[in-house]
Formats: C-alpha cells, sequence, structure tokens
C-alpha cells in the first residue's frame, strides 16, 4: 500500500468524524420554545395592579401581592394553537394569610379559574394548611382537580390524592413543571425545590378532550370568591415549551400591552424581600455532547494507519 493512499484514507476518517457529531445533533430535537423570560428585563406583563404587581429590577424578578377582593392580575399573551406542552416557573412565597391562594395558569383570555380552557397551579393556604393543587378546565368546561392532601375527596369524583401528604414551606423556591401531552390527554404537575433539586410532589389528571385556545400565562385570582387571603413572593424563569414535531402557531414578537390603571382603590401591600437563594436562569445549551466512542474510534484509526505507516518504512 502506497503511502499517498494511507494518507488519503486518513483524511477521509478524520472527515467522517469530524461529520458525525454533526448528524447526531440534528437527531436530538430541542423543544420549540414558544415564551421564555428570566425577568432579567423588563418582560412588560400587563396587569391591572401595577402597586402590587411589578418587574422587580434589582431582584430580577416578577413581585406579586395577589388578594381575591380585588381581581388583581397580569399576564403576557402567548401563540400557542394546540397539542403537546410544557409550562414551567420558579415562585417564592413570602407570606400567604389564612384562606389564602396563589395561582399561575394557561388560559383563555378570560383567565377565570371556573371557565375553560384553564391549566392551573395552585399554592393554597386554608383547611388542610400549605397545600399544592393541579386544576383544569377543559374548553368544554369539564373541571378536575387533584392536591397533595391525602385522602381528600375532590369534585372531580373518588379518585384523589392517595400519597402522603405534602406540604409546601413559605420563603422556599420551588420549580413547577406542568406538562400536557396531546396523544394521551394527560395533564402532569411536578414540584421539587430549586436547590436541591429533590421532587416534592408530583401527580396527574385526565383532561378527556384536546386542550387548546389557551392564550396567556397568568398570576390572578379572578373567579376566587371563595377566598380573601392575601399571598405575597415571586416568580422567575416562566417558559413554555413544546415538542418540535408539534405545529404551533407562528411565533411572533409579543409586544407590550398599554397597562390599565387599577379598577378599583387597593390597600396599600408592602412586598417582603425573598430570603432563599434567587432562582438561576434557564441553561443556554441547545444539543447533547458528542459520544465518547467517536473519539476512541478516531484514535483506533489514526493508530492503524501509524502501524501500517510504521511498517511501510521497515520494508
Amino acid at each position: 500500500m502506497k503511502i499517498r493512499s494511507i494518507f488519503c484514507y486518513l483524511i477521509l476518517a478524520t472527515f467522517l468524524l469530524a461529520l458525525m457529531p454533526v448528524v447526531l445533533a440534528d437527531d436530538v430535537q430541542s423543544p420549540a420554545v414558544i415564551y421564555q423570560t428570566t425577568f432579567s428585563t423588563d418582560p412588560h406583563w400587563t396587569t391591572n395592579n401595577p402597586t402590587t404587581n411589578y418587574w422587580d429590577s434589582t431582584l430580577g424578578m416578577y413581585h406579586f401581592a395577589l388578594d381575591p377582593t380585588t381581581g388583581g392580575y397580569s399576564y403576557v399573551p402567548v401563540e400557542y394553537d394546540r397539542g403537546s406542552f410544557k409550562l414551567e416557573y420558579d415562585v417564592i412565597i413570602n407570606s400567604i394569610d389564612d384562606n389564602g391562594i396563589f395561582r399561575l395558569g394557561f388560559s383563555g383570555e378570560d383567565m377565570d379559574s371556573t371557565r375553560g380552557p384553564n391549566v392551573v397551579t395552585q399554592f393554597t393556604n386554608a383547611k388542610f394548611g400549605k397545600i399544592i393543587w393541579l386544576h383544569l378546565v377543559t374548553p368544554g368546561n369539564k373541571m378536575v382537580e387533584v392536591n397533595s392532601q391525602n385522602g381528600d375527596t375532590l369534585s372531580s369524583g373518588p379518585k384523589a390524592y392517595d400519597g402522603p401528604t405534602v406540604k409546601y414551606e413559605i420563603n422556599k423556591t420551588y420549580h413547577v413543571t406542568t406538562n400536557y401531552d396531546a396523544e394521551s390527554k394527560l395533564l402532569s404537575m411536578k414540584v421539587s425545590e430549586k436547590t436541591s433539586g429533590a421532587d416534592i410532589w408530583s401527580y396527574f389528571v385526565t383532561a378527556g378532550e384536546d386542550l387548546q385556545g389557551m392564550k396567556r400565562i397568568y398570576i390572578g385570582l379572578k373567579g376566587d370568591y371563595g377566598w380573601n387571603g392575601i399571598s405575597q413572593g415571586y416568580i422567575d424563569n416562566v417558559r413554555l415549551t413544546a415538542p418540535s414535531s408539534v405545529t404551533q402557531a407562528p411565533t411572533a414578537a409579543v409586544t407590550a400591552e398599554a397597562t390599565p390603571a387599577p379598577t378599583q382603590p387597593t390597600a396599600k401591600i408592602t412586598p417582603v424581600k425573598p430570603v432563599s437563594t434567587v432562582p438561576t436562569a434557564y441553561p443556554t445549551a441547545t444539543q447533547s455532547p458528542s459520544s465518547p466512542v467517536l473519539s476512541l474510534v478516531a484514535v483506533c484509526i489514526a493508530g492503524i494507519c501509524i502501524g501500517v505507516l510504521s511498517l511501510r518504512r521497515r520494508d
């Protein structure tokens, strides 16, 4: 074998190995980001109460003080049609009164917890103490919900959560993930500690019909006529994604809407500063590193070529 041929084979093998990680990276599809904010800059959420619900530029988070008696809310419009999705966010509740509630949802324009479509995550402080809820109202206005209290009987029927009772803590940051699988029509919720990553509670409900028509990510208590306590804290790292294979409505730049003035007088609420670690932003990596097997193959090919060259020189 001529030395020139050996060098040609070596160059070809090196080129193929360099190309393989790119091909593999194309196979690893990252989820399509529908909406995301780390609150490092003003997200321009629309609110009817800018005194209590506002972007905190110092902390780089969004402050909320939700009072059911005022119907306060904040929201951002999103471009979503239908299909599977994942909604994530971080939350730290600094204080919550008796009979108080915090809610972040993904809904239609009404943002009413009693009307569909509405996917709602809730942290409440009432009869069972500080527990977590997954609440769903389908486009057909079927309501189903479950909470982290063992053995509680819910309006959705006898299939209540039967695991150990789980309660959240004040001044601790939690990461909340809501997943909807369009094929199985299952909606799940998982809550974990932001700092340690430890899972705290997770459960699911069956939607029974396609979820569609959600146009806003919001915090607010519209429709909560049975609650009267105030919840205060911060949210961060809000992210809505969908599988890359799911066709979404064209994503347009979200423009800030004019913030209307409060519709009714609201008592001044003194913000409580968080004492736990400030949540970190999402990582920016979008593809998996190449397999170590490729490096091993490259070394083997190089070794073979060097060996052949050595034998050639001896001859």
